[in-house]
């Protein structure tokens, strides 16, 4: 009886074979790839249109120590997207409703920058760099929802809206944030020389005392310091805590802190010129001392962020001591 064997497969059909069974190479890796250099371009595209105003931006900030911060807000912006490099996150995608509202107020901006009811020569600085950084950073928004999709931007939510410190503030918000803290920074002076049995006899925002009489400046508002802290809170709260409440607590107890902040400053240098020397008033720590003052209300700032985060870390603890089963109980031996 004869044997049939059955020839050997051909080169060609071995290939085929496994080009058949072989992995498909999944397409969304390099599609999303598209679209961050799609980005990007976009980005150094809008950059060009606005290189102007972002120029005069920078320079302003390098001689103005109000908005001197915003050198770094597009770097910590960077960086808090690059620590979420290896975390889960959204694919890139499109959402062009989205993109419509920011992309209307940019186009807004954008027509009271280029047909303003007054020349631009005659606003104040930060009120023309003001509008412009708003206008690039509505247009920016816009393209990245366009570009990347709601629900990257959602994922990287509070590094995208912190670039909205690069504004300066206008010169009505900066003339009201002023007032506002001269007043009750002055409040906050007279209770410490009312607790400390001073003899002062104050009128309005002046104080006199033994030898020397003080007046609360607008200057003297310490609104840089505020500013700075307020910023550093967002940030530290975003970083170091999770539940909102707490983040919220943190933002907001800036505010009586820059208040106590100033009134102590008022307090330590009428102190110095009573007990001292009156011409402490021209002394360094009138006039430069407002970095010492900031560094001692970073104290407390960080002590109720070291509170709030470890009353966060017990809560999670006992959560998850709550959330784990009660292992079985032993078995009595027969």
């Amino acid at each position: 009886m004869s044997t049939i064997t059955s020839p050997p497969d051909s080169p060609s059909r071995v290939a085929t074979a496994e080009a058949r069974n072989a992995p498909v190479p999944d397409a969304a890796p390099a599609a999303e790839r598209k679209r961050f250099l799609g980005f990007l371009g976009f980005t150094a595209g809008l950059s060009l249109v606005f290189i102007q105003p972002l120029v005069g931006l920078i320079r302003y900030a390098l001689h103005t120590p109000l908005h001197s911060h915003a050198l770094l807000i597009p770097f910590i912006s960077v960086y808090l997207i690059w620590l979420q490099r290896h975390t889960s996150r959204p694919r890139a995608g499109s959402s062009p409703a989205l993109a419509v509202l920011p992309l209307a107020v940019g186009l807004v901006a954008l027509r009271a920058w280029l047909f303003p009811a007054s020349p631009p020569a005659t606003w104040p600085p930060n009120d023309y760099l003001a509008l412009t950084t708003f206008t690039y950073l509505c247009l920016f928004w816009s393209g990245a929802l366009l570009l990347l999709g709601g629900r990257w931007l959602r994922a990287h939510l509070f590094a995208t809206l912190f670039l909205v410190f690069l504004v300066p503030l206008p010169t009505a918000w900066e003339n009201a944030l002023e007032v506002f803290f001269q007043y009750t920074s002055a409040e906050a002076a007279a209770l410490l020389f009312a607790i400390t049995g001073s003899t002062v006899f104050r009128t309005g925002l002046t104080f006199q005392l033994p030898g020397i009489t003080l007046q609360v400046a607008q200057e003297c508002s310490g609104i840089r310091s505020s500013l700075v802290l307020f910023i550093t809170s967002l940030l530290a709260g975003h970083m170091f805590l999770r539940s909102s409440w707490r983040r919220v607590l943190l933002a907001l107890v800036v505010i009586p802190l820059g208040i106590v902040r100033n009134g102590f400053r008022i307090y330590v240098i009428a102190w110095l010129c009573v007990h001292i020397s009156p011409s402490m008033i021209d002394s360094i720590i009138h006039r430069q001392g407002g970095p010492l003052f900031f560094a001692l209300s970073l104290i407390p700032f960080f002590l109720l962020l070291l509170g709030l985060h470890w009353s966060e870390r017990g809560q999670r603890r006992a959560a998850s001591v709550r959330a784990t089963p009660a292992p079985p109980a032993p078995r009595p031996s027969s």
